[in-house]
């Protein structure tokens, strides 16, 4: 475990470090200055990695260096009603329309509504972590600026790396649903309104302008203003709801109990292999905690939002649920388009353009959401110039970080204009789930480490704890994907279970949350752990490829620029903090 770099600022010189658009404002730092500088700083990278590899943020350095280095402050407009809303628009997309159906029919038959349950709780682990970081480090950052301060820069950045190309990625096929769903609801072919293009290759053939014209109307929206966006999204959000109180009232006046009998036709293992799909109908609620910055009252407010939106998210999806398992047998459920076709189904084909309405709206607050929040994880990488301090730019006026804003979008509409849907599915990102166990850990090092206070012994003890932890979930989610006895799940939970109960025992906590905790440390985190691994055993090998590719992508990038600038950043601070101490 390292050391926390110094935390002082630097502030004003780094602020004039940010502005325009030369040569020195993309590359600002003493290595790239000369040809010779750049040689000596590759000779030495080794010394360079050992030192971020080592070396830990504070919260000090996150709170006020780095904003500092935006030029101007994001603007605190919002409250726990705004996140609570942007954590509901983040989540309740066009998922749920499509995944109950699949899963339902596949593997869960009624009891899916108890797989929601599942995923649900499982989730809401997830969101206490990421709560307690985002009041305690309420920075721009999310979890790329927790796991600086907890784990490091370079684990900061692959993780951040990795979850910056899944927004592009997810935003892209967002943005290309909302096509066919727009053409669904013209009553037209869902590639009525794309451009056909012969003589490009399969799969990147069918140009798709309205998606173009949907991200700029996304953009304009996210750099005018976060409250503006916040405004938009609540207001599109209770329209949502409106849409599902419809689709369950209705949908129940058509309810037959009979179809909720069997109830479990797969078995306990179908319900639990259905939790681990329907998981990612709950992810969006991390871009919500990049908004800490810009929240009135973070202890209040940030609690109340993150885990208020959650609570609404999983009763929706459990209602619905629910509802389309009364209204057919699991067997006849469409996989595709299961709550439009089951009103055709009882004979009101017309509440499908309801649907696909509620569908559309689903999409395009996900696509603000994550706009809004892709822009701030930019940022703050930005801010610790492993990339360039270029796009840590905040705008004066809207308060708004324009430049990482406006990169992340033209970067998603590129894609979303050529790359089908079926290419972009295929790249589901393992990303997501990576980073939710990444701040589960960091969490259990936040509480039970601190440089210069734990004593050797507890870290050795606290690192023999994590190892079993991490090893005994990695264990359970190689077994339950490649064997269907239960003798192997037994001891593999059982050694997490003691190691757990042993650092609960036997290692003492070495710091207190300040305002807001998660309840019953280690216990909480420690299970979310094991749980992202569980469900990242059930993502497919595609996934794992792209996550390698960009991985090795990322890490030639870090060895090439960003450990560099980001070294001569931390030694550019260190000396301005030392030459204003010897000046007091």
């Amino acid at each position: 475990m390292g050391q926390p770099n110094s935390d002082a600022g630097g502030g004003e010189e780094i602020r004039r470090r940010s502005c325009g658009c030369s040569k020195q404002d993309f590359l600002p730092e003493e290595s790239f200055k000369s040809w010779g500088n750049y040689t000596r700083a590759l000779k030495a990278t080794p010394a360079r990695l050992l030192d971020r590899l080592t070396a830990r943020s504070g919260d000090h350095i996150e709170l006020v260096e780095m904003k500092a280095r935006s030029q101007h402050e994001m603007k605190k407009s919002l409250t726990w009603w705004d996140l609570m809303w942007f954590g509901i628009g983040a989540v309740i997309g066009a998922g749920i329309f499509v995944l109950t159906g699949l899963e339902t029919k596949k593997h869960a038959g009624p009891a899916v509504v108890l797989s929601y349950v599942v995923s649900g709780v499982s989730a809401m682990l997830s969101v206490f972590c990421y709560t307690e970081f985002a009041v305690e480090i309420p920075a721009a950052g999310g979890s790329f600026a927790y796991l600086r301060v907890e784990l490091g820069d370079f684990v900061a950045f692959i993780a951040a790396g990795n979850i910056l190309l899944e927004y592009v990625i997810g935003g892209a096929a967002v943005a290309r649903s909302w096509t066919s769903y727009f053409a669904t609801l013209c009553n037209r072919h869902p590639n009525d309104f794309r451009i056909h293009v012969s003589s490009f290759p399969d799969d990147y053939n069918q140009l798709d302008p309205i998606a173009i014209v949907v991200i700029i109307v996304i953009c304009t929206l996210a750099i005018a203003s976060t409250k503006g966006s916040s405004r938009f999204n609540y207001i599109a959000s209770i329209f949502h709801v409106a849409i599902i109180l419809f689709i369950v009232i209705a949908g129940l006046t058509k309810a037959n109990p009979k179809n909720f009998t069997p109830f479990a036709p797969y078995g306990p293992r179908g319900i639990f292999v259905a939790s681990a799909v329907l998981f990612f109908a709950y992810v969006g609620f991390d871009a919500v905690s990049t908004m800490a910055e810009e929240t009135k009252n973070p202890a209040k407010d940030i609690p109340i939002g993150l885990v208020g939106s959650m609570v609404i998210t999983t009763l929706a999806y459990c209602i619905l649920a629910v509802t389309l398992c009364l209204m057919q047998p699991y067997q006849e459920i469409d996989e595709d388009a299961p709550f439009s076709v089951a009103f055709e189904a009882v004979g009101w084909g017309w509440a499908k353009y309801i649907v696909a309405a509620g569908a559309i709206k689903g999409m395009t607050t996900v696509l603000l959401v994550s706009a809004v929040g892709q822009a701030r994880y930019l940022t703050h990488i930005a801010r610790s110039h492993m990339i360039s301090p270029w796009f840590a730019k905040v705008h004066e006026r809207t308060g708004t970080p324009v430049n990482a804003t406006a990169t992340m979008l033209a970067a998603t509409a590129i894609i979303a204009f050529f790359t089908s849907l079926g290419i972009l599915s295929n790249l589901l990102s393992i990303s997501t789930l990576f980073i939710f166990m990444l701040v589960a850990l960091g969490l259990i090092v936040r509480r039970y480490y601190v440089s210069g206070e734990t004593t050797p012994s507890d870290r050795n003890k606290l690192i023999i704890c994590l190892v079993l932890i991490l090893g005994s979930s990695i264990a359970t989610a190689v077994y339950w994907g490649s064997s269907n006895g239960w003798i192997g799940l037994v001891v593999s939970n059982s050694i997490w279970f003691l190691s757990t109960l042993a650092l609960w025992f036997g290692v003492p906590q070495a710091k207190k949350p300040r305002v807001w905790g998660v309840p019953l440390v280690p216990w909480v985190p420690s299970l979310s752990i094991a749980i992202n691994l569980f469900l990242l055993g059930s993502i497919d090998k595609a996934s794992f490829e792209r996550f390698g590719i960009w991985t090795g992508i990322l890490l030639v990038y870090y060895f090439l620029i960003g450990l560099h600038a980001s070294y001569d950043s931390v030694m550019e601070s260190k000396t301005v903090a030392g030459e204003v101490n010897s000046s007091v």
